[in-house]
């Protein structure tokens, strides 16, 4: 359903490619601005401005009370271009909260002060609508970085000055994982009484929570899945918020994420070795051997398998080493990229040097080599567990790479598991978080791969024309903005 009338909206969070990223939600947000934005809306930006963001211009600064003190908020802007359905271009805004002693330092997180930081983004981004002199039909608030936003808007904006009363947020959790959690001192920083100190507001296990704040005060949440919106209402991925989104789950919605199909597009790709499309998948055969290749391995027509990842546990390696020799008897090869903790990176090293003839690895972060193995590998590899939404298996599916994945969060809403009597599905995917699971969903993928070979080009067809792009996601969003909007208004009007 399409809106009869369009949006202004503000998108807040702590990522943004192409200026900050450290994971997916820099991708939703360098992306969901662009679609909107060439559906005809009013869709702006606002991050952080982090230590190497340079190419930007100064539009104003104002005063910040924080910390019983004053600080100087410095707003800054550039712009990432969209590009429109008639041809041609528009920019989208990005601008910039600035400020020498929260952001003139190297990284993003984990840093000392990061409550102070965040909670100084927050209260910046408020002030900073009236001195731009936009006022957002909806602020879209991103994970816990920016989930004192809802709160500060309804429980003190709002309250003293109209210029902010119509304004709606929407509130995403994109992981729950990481919640923004501190000590109920921070209440003195920002200034907010202690009356907001309890079971029904802020607190949250004896501490103050960003993302409970989000998840309270936002006028619809939403998570980036509909089956993690599920799931996180369960003790199992609840992380103990699992009765607050019971208890708001009419309001808690779940929207997967697209990919850029500009960006990841095997038809025009600079970063593969051989362009190719549905019709011509016989073209990823260059690429695979070009791989391998680079790779160190020897360069021969057999299944390869990728994995380009973060080496943490919940991406489920803890299930590879119990199946690797087993898995690796067969006449495969495997590639991993990635980094994280040192337990997976020493693991995948050691498999590699007993393996050297089957496995490449890459240690680090290699955007051109990420591509080159989606393009390059007949499968890819998360066997998550647990995922809210996962990018992986959309870039894989666009480059004709078949998924294996295990059926959690947003891998179970896209990828639906290959059917032999049907001919059905778009993947491989197995329910159970076990060893012995993934190592029998690997072999049947293989299985399909060599003994019906008209099937796994089908399957590989199927898969590149699906519709995974933002436009979809886009589109979902506004419906979503539309529910906030309108429940914002009717309780305004109530209060």
């Amino acid at each position: 359903m399409m809106l009869d009338r369009n949006l202004k909206v503000l998108l807040a969070g702590a990522e943004v490619v192409p200026f900050a990223k450290t994971g997916g939600l820099a991708d939703v947000m360098g992306s969901l601005p662009k679609a909107l934005t060439a559906m005809g809306n009013d869709a702006r930006i606002v991050l952080p401005r982090y230590q190497g963001i340079d190419d930007v211009k100064t539009v104003t600064d104002f005063p910040v009370r924080i910390g019983g003190r004053t600080e100087t908020c410095i707003v800054r802007q550039s712009h990432i271009e969209a590009k429109l359905p008639e041809g041609g271009t528009k920019q989208v805004p990005v601008y910039f909260i600035d400020n020498y002693h929260y952001y003139d330092r190297e990284g993003i997180y984990c840093h000392f002060d990061d409550a102070e930081r965040f909670a100084f983004f927050d209260l910046a981004v408020l002030e900073m609508l009236k001195q731009i002199e936009f006022q957002p039909d909806v602020i879209h608030c991103n994970d816990w970085q920016s989930g004192l936003i809802p709160f500060l808007l309804k429980e003190k904006y709002s309250r003293h000055d109209p210029f902010y009363s119509r304004t709606a947020t929407v509130f995403t959790v994109h992981n729950l994982l990481y919640q923004g959690n501190y000590s109920p001192d921070f209440m003195k920083i920002i200034g907010i009484g202690s009356e907001y100190f309890n079971p029904n507001s802020l607190e949250f296990y004896g501490q103050v929570s960003f993302m409970k704040a989000g998840l309270v005060y936002g006028d619809v949440i939403n998570t980036v899945s509909k089956r993690y919106a599920q799931e996180i209402q369960t003790p199992e991925f609840g992380l103990g918020f699992e009765g607050l989104l019971r208890k708001r789950s009419q309001d808690l919605h779940g929207i997967v994420n697209g990919i850029n199909y500009h960006e990841f597009n095997p038809e025009t790709d600079p970063r593969i070795f051989r362009a190719y499309n549905s019709r011509s998948v016989q073209d990823k055969y260059e690429n695979k051997f070009s791989l391998q290749k680079e790779m160190d391995l020897p360069v021969r027509d057999v299944p390869v398998i990728g994995l380009v990842s973060r080496l943490v546990d919940q991406k489920g390696l803890d299930l590879i080493p119990e199946i690797v020799d087993e898995m690796l008897k067969e006449d495969i090869q495997f590639i991993v990229l990635g980094e994280g903790d040192r337990y997976y990176e020493e693991m995948f090293a050691g498999i590699r040097d007993r393996y050297p003839q089957k496995m490449g690895l890459y240690i680090g972060y290699n955007g051109i080599l990420a591509q080159r193995i989606y393009a390059g590998s007949d499968m890819f590899l998360m066997p998550s567990k647990f995922e809210p939404c996962g990018l992986g298996q959309l870039i894989s599916l666009r480059y004709g790479t078949v998924p294996i994945v295990r059926a959690t969060g947003g891998l179970a809403d896209t990828i639906v598991d290959y059917d032999m009597d049907t001919n059905s599905g778009n993947g491989f995917s197995f329910e159970v978080y076990d060893s012995a699971m993934l190592l029998e969903t690997v072999k049947r993928a293989l299985r399909l791969y060599r003994d019906y070979p008209d099937r796994w080009r089908s399957l590989i067809v199927s898969g590149m024309e699906n519709d995974f792009s933002w436009n979809r996601s886009a589109a979902e969003y506004l419906e979503l903005y539309d529910l906030a909007i309108n429940k914002h208004t009717r309780s305004y009007r109530i209060a």
